[in-house]
């Protein structure tokens, strides 16, 4: 059963991509490609980072962006992006959401952030000579909030109903 969904927009560095599929894999999570991308799907730098975990992955292909978005309910995306300030462990994050990327060289278009401008998130650096993280580790980093915020509501949901059982 899939948790969440990794949506990376106009990917260009393919162990990037191989890395982030690899981890979607692990996590049971959707990994959403919208082109164009940097890189031919067959490259071997991609297959590499991937390395045999390729066929645990659910792969969903968009032409272009705003393909991606006009199917998307607004309110399952996450957008990330260093020009913002709400951090990402502000989100609350439910199964289904779409926590969305942009390319690595220059993150998410402007427009999109304006449109969605209460979606974006950032994750915190404290040395501000540091442009941005790696995609692959800020793609880690968001998806385990993601999936810490759904066990904690896991657990709770689970010691609330033994409470109810023992009363």
């Amino acid at each position: 059963m899939q948790t969440f969904n990794i949506v990376l927009v106009e990917p260009e560095i393919p162990p990037n991509t191989g890395s982030i599929a690899r981890l979607c894999g692990a996590t049971n999570t959707a990994l959403h490609l919208v082109g164009p991308l940097g890189f031919s799907i067959d490259d071997k730098h991609l297959k590499r980072a991937g390395l045999d975990y390729w066929p645990q992955v659910t792969i969903v292909h968009w032409r272009n962006l705003d393909e991606f978005l006009v199917a998307q309910d607004e309110r399952k995306l996450k957008l990330f992006t260093t020009k913002t300030k709400r951090l990402y462990t502000e989100a609350r994050y439910r199964p289904g959401d779409f926590l969305v990327f942009g390319r690595e060289s220059r993150g998410l278009p402007q427009q999109v952030r304006d449109l969605y401008h209460e979606l974006c998130f950032t994750i915190p650096m404290a040395n501000p000579r540091i442009r941005s993280l790696n995609l692959a580790m800020t793609a880690g980093i968001v998806l385990y909030e993601a999936l810490r915020q759904q066990q904690a509501v896991s657990t709770e949901s689970h010691h609330h109903q033994s409470n109810q059982r023992h009363t």
